[in-house]
């Protein structure tokens, strides 16, 4: 099963119901393959077609996907979204590295300073860009070889 990204909760995200037929059925195989995890105060059904943005980084960044899986939790629901293609998944990846990047950011609680901002991006990605590498996302997309 492939990876799933936990989305900060710092960053909002917003999930639309999308129709069925902007998404191939057909591509409901690749579900395996990953995406992002994020909480969020409703639960959706299996296999649903959703859009994924996240506003407050970029109002023109949306990720078509479908639910992959949907955990409830205290306090709403934990909600695991597959992409369909390997673009997607790597666009979906880049976006969460950039929310990822704010979420370290204010954890620094640093002052606005652009210099500041830079460097912790800079810090953020020399810690964790291998895990959102683009050889990340092509070993998902793999078949799994057989012994």
């Amino acid at each position: 099963m492939g990876r799933f990204i936990p989305h900060p909760d710092e960053v909002p995200v917003e999930l639309t119901l999308l129709k069925p037929e902007c998404i191939s059925r057909q591509q409901l195989h690749t579900i395996s393959l990953g995406g992002i995890a994020c909480n969020y105060h409703r639960a959706w059904r299996h296999g649903t077609a959703l859009q994924v943005r996240m506003p407050s980084v970029n109002a023109e960044l949306c990720y078509p996907g479908y639910v992959a899986w949907c955990l409830r939790r205290k306090k709403g629901y934990l909600v695991g979204i597959a992409f369909t293609d390997e673009q997607t998944l790597f666009s979906a990846r880049m976006g969460e590295q950039v929310c990822q990047i704010e979420r370290f950011y204010r954890m620094k609680n640093s002052h606005d300073d652009l210099q500041d901002i830079q460097a912790l991006a800079l810090q953020w990605v020399e810690q964790h860009a291998d895990e959102f590498s683009h050889d990340s996302v092509r070993k998902a997309f793999m078949p799994p070889t057989l012994d």
